[in-house]
């Protein structure tokens, strides 16, 4: 992880605009000139998220796996995240990015934004979602995610979408905190499962079953370390250039 190069506040539309840049970490000895399949670490509240202990860390460690990281500031996550993915697109050779080979991370509160930039059809070069211990779909009549979205403060544009607008092809990764302490959240998370496999889709799924909530900051053990070396796997198989 110390061999990670970090590109710090690129800013994304105007150069005069403080509120919306982007950290871009990239693998320790990459070429200049090469393309690398780029994970975006969606944010789903306001104000600078990329700083956020958690997010540095994990955005080090698929950069030392051999991804590019992208973590974002920003004013208004659900516009500014539309924002950040043309901006990738567009300056993807500048970036060092394929922009034809990318995926996303959430955790928590900010899963629902996550899962909103995926409901795009024309979205194909998102491959891949890695989507730990989140507030997810409100599902079969369910209000659990807007209810907390109200309480915590997190954007939730999925309020009215519904499991058909996923896209069938993108192949999502799903870690449960088995004690999560969040009212409703994993009986949110696990209507999603089940409706996931009802409509036989490309998911993954790994139960921390001692896990609290936030277990990758706040459990250091061995089922922890396990499922973040899944995580890790699952985006770099999924974005390998000979799928």
């Amino acid at each position: 992880m110390d061999g990670v190069t970090v590109r710090r506040d690129i800013a994304c539309t105007t150069p005069g605009d403080a509120e919306l840049t982007m950290d871009v970490y990239s693998p320790p000895g990459r070429s200049a000139s090469g393309r690398t399949p780029a994970v975006v670490l969606v944010p789903g509240f306001p104000g600078a998220v990329k700083r956020i202990g958690s997010f540095v860390s994990w955005a080090e460690l698929m950069a030392a796996s051999g991804l590019v990281a992208i973590t974002c500031a920003t004013k208004d996550p659900v516009a500014d995240m539309e924002a950040v993915l043309g901006y990738v697109r567009e300056h993807a050779a500048s970036l060092g990015v394929d922009g034809e080979r990318m995926g996303l991370w959430a955790c928590s509160g900010h899963v629902p934004n996550a899962l909103s930039l995926l409901a795009h059809p024309e979205r194909g070069y998102l491959k891949c979602a890695a989507l730990c211990y989140g507030f997810m779909l409100d599902l079969d009549g369910s209000t659990a995610v807007a209810d907390a979205a109200r309480m915590y403060g997190f954007s939730n544009p999925c309020s009215n979408r519904t499991f058909e607008d996923l896209p069938r092809g993108t192949s999502l990764f799903v870690a449960r905190a088995g004690r999560d302490e969040f009212p409703g959240l994993n009986a949110a998370l696990d209507a999603f499962l089940a409706q996931a496999v009802r409509d036989n889709r490309p998911v993954t799924f790994v139960n921390h079953a001692t896990g609290p909530h936030a277990f990758d900051v706040a459990d250091d053990s061995p089922a922890t370390r396990d499922v973040i070396r899944q995580v890790l796997g699952f985006l770099k198989s999924h974005l390998a250039d000979d799928r």
